[in-house]
C-alpha cells in the first residue's frame, strides 16, 4: 500500500504544474525511472534494514542526505529544526557569537563576533571545529552543528578546534550567553583627520549608523571601513553601505537557474554621502555581505582593499515549505551573487589590492623607544590628574573615541591601511 502511494506521488509530480517547461516523452520516462528507483530503495530499506525504522524516518534521512550532497548551505529542516530557526530569527537565544560554514567538508569558523563569548574565549577565524563537546563534527550538517552550539544562557560548551600553527587540537571552553552585537562604531585615528568605521555584522541599522557617523565627523579627510571578521548579514544593508560611497551603477546582482528570477541592485546618487577616499580592511573572516561591499567598492575603484583573502560565501538561500502547515521546510541555494564586474564571490572570495597580514608593526628600536616614551608620559599625566583630584571619567570617554598610535602599532593591517589612505588623501587634494 505504501509503495502504491509513493508510485502515485511520482505520477502526480510528473503530471502537475511543478515543471514549468514541456518535457519530451523520453525525458518523462527517465524521470519516472529515477523516481521509481528512489521508491524501490526506500521500500527495500524499510523491509530489510536490521533495525525497525519507520517510513517517515527513512524519508527524512533521505532528504537530509540529498540536501547535504547539494552544497554546504542547503539543508532539510524537520519540525524541530524549523522551530529552532524561527527562534533564531524572531527571538532571543543563548549562543556563542560565532559564525560557521563548511569549507572543503570541514566545519570552519568564519568569524567570532566582536565582544561575544566565542570572541572572549579566543576562537579565531579559520579554526576548524573537530568536536562539539563529545560529538565529532565529521559528516555533521551545518544546521546540526549550529543547533548543538545553541543553548540556554550561562551553560558551558567545549569546542575542540584545529588551528593553523598549533601542533595539536585545542580545547576551548565557552559559556553561552544572549548575543548582543554592537554592529557599528567609529573612532578617530590619533593625530590624523581619518575616521575609522568598524562594522561587525550587517544588521538592519548599519547603513543608518554609518551615515550618522560620517555626518558627525565632517572634518574627516578619508575613511577606513573595517570589515574584518564580519560574517555578513542583510543584503539590503550591504547594498545601502556601498550606496553611501558609489553614486551610480550596479552594486550586486543575483542569478539563479531561472533567468526570469535574475535581479540586480543599483546605486542611487541621492543616497551617496561622500566622495572622500576609502580603504577597506578584510580577512578570512569577512564573508557574504562583507564581500559584496568590499568587492563592489573594489570593482568601481572607489576603495583600496587591504588585508587577506575573504571567505568566499556568495550564494543565496531561500527557506521553502514542503508541508502545508509549514512545519517542515528546505533551505535551498537558489542563486549566486555577482559583483559589478561580473565575477562571483562563491568559493573564490575577494582578493585584496594590497595583501597585509595580521600582527604587530615592525619598527626600528629608536622609533620604538620614542613611542614608549610618549605613552609613558601620557600615563604619568593621567596619574597626576588622579592625585590632583581631577575626574578621570572624561579622560576615559575621550580614549574610547580615539585609536592611539600604540594601538595602531599592534595592528599591522590597520597601519598599512592608514599609510595608503594618507597617500590617497594627498592625491585627492
Amino acid at each position: 500500500m505504501k509503495k502504491l502511494i509513493l508510485a502515485s506521488s511520482i505520477a502526480l509530480v510528473l503530471s502537475n504544474g511543478l515543471f514549468a517547461k514541456q518535457i519530451s516523452e523520453e525525458e518523462q520516462q527517465t524521470r519516472f525511472e529515477s523516481l521509481s528507483k528512489l521508491t524501490k530503495v526506500i521500500g527495500t530499506v524499510e523491509k530489510y534494514y536490521v533495525d525497525d525504522i519507520k517510513l517517515q524516518e527513512i524519508v527524512d534521512k533521505a532528504l537530509k542526505g540529498l540536501m547535504q550532497e547539494l552544497d554546504a548551505h542547503s539543508s532539510f529542516l524537520d519540525k524541530k529544526s524549523s522551530k529552532e530557526m524561527s527562534i533564531q530569527t524572531k527571538g532571543e537565544f543563548g549562543g556563542l557569537g560565532i559564525t560557521v560554514g563548511m569549507r572543503d567538508g570541514a566545519l570552519t569558523v568564519i568569524s567570532p563576533i566582536d565582544d561575544t563569548p566565542a570572541y572572549k574565549a579566543g576562537i579565531k577565524s579559520s579554526d576548524i571545529i573537530l568536536k562539539i563537546d563529545d560529538k565529532a563534527t565529521l559528516n555533521m550538517t551545518l544546521d546540526e552543528a549550529v543547533s548543538l552550539m545553541r543553548g540556554k544562557p550561562k551553560t558551558d560548551i567545549t569546542l575542540t578546534v584545529v588551528r593553523k600553527g598549533e601542533n595539536k587540537p585545542l580545547k576551548i571552553k565557552i559559556t553561552r550567553d544572549i548575543i548582543k552585537i554592537q554592529s557599528v562604531f567609529s573612532k578617530k585615528i590619533e593625530n590624523e583627520n581619518i575616521l575609522y568605521l568598524r562594522v561587525s555584522s550587517f544588521d538592519s541599522s548599519v547603513t543608518k549608523k554609518l551615515q550618522e557617523a560620517i555626518a558627525a565627523n565632517k572634518d574627516s579627510k578619508g575613511f577606513i571601513l573595517d570589515l574584518r571578521n564580519n560574517p555578513g548579514g542583510l543584503l539590503s544593508q550591504a547594498i545601502g553601505v556601498v550606496d553611501l560611497f558609489v553614486d551610480k551603477g550596479v552594486i550586486v546582482s543575483q542569478k539563479g537557474k531561472d533567468k526570469n528570477s535574475e535581479e540586480s541592485f543599483e546605486a542611487n546618487a541621492f543616497n551617496t554621502v561622500t566622495k572622500l577616499p576609502v580603504v577597506v580592511l578584510v580577512n578570512g573572516g569577512s564573508a557574504s555581505a562583507s564581500e559584496i561591499v568590499s568587492g563592489a567598492l573594489q570593482d568601481y575603484k572607489r576603495a583600496i582593499v587591504v588585508g587577506e583573502k575573504t571567505f568566499g560565501k556568495g550564494s543565496v538561500q531561500a527557506v521553502l515549505p514542503i508541508t502545508k502547515d509549514r512545519t517542515e521546510n528546505i533551505k535551498l541555494t537558489i542563486a549566486k551573487y555577482y559583483l559589478p564586474s561580473g565575477r562571483t564571490i562563491q568559493a573564490k572570495g575577494v582578493t585584496p589590492d594590497v595583501i597585509s597580514f595580521a600582527g604587530n608593526v615592525t619598527e626600528e628600536k629608536d622609533s620604538e623607544f620614542k613611542i614608549k616614551e610618549a605613552d609613558l608620559k601620557k600615563h604619568l599625566e593621567g596619574e597626576l590628574e588622579k592625585v590632583d583630584g581631577k575626574k578621570e571619567e572624561k579622560e576615559n570617554t575621550d580614549v574610547k573615541k580615539v585609536i592611539t598610535k600604540d594601538e595602531v602599532n599592534k595592528d599591522n593591517q590597520l597601519n598599512t591601511a592608514i599609510g595608503i589612505l594618507k597617500s590617497l588623501i594627498i592625491i585627492n587634494k
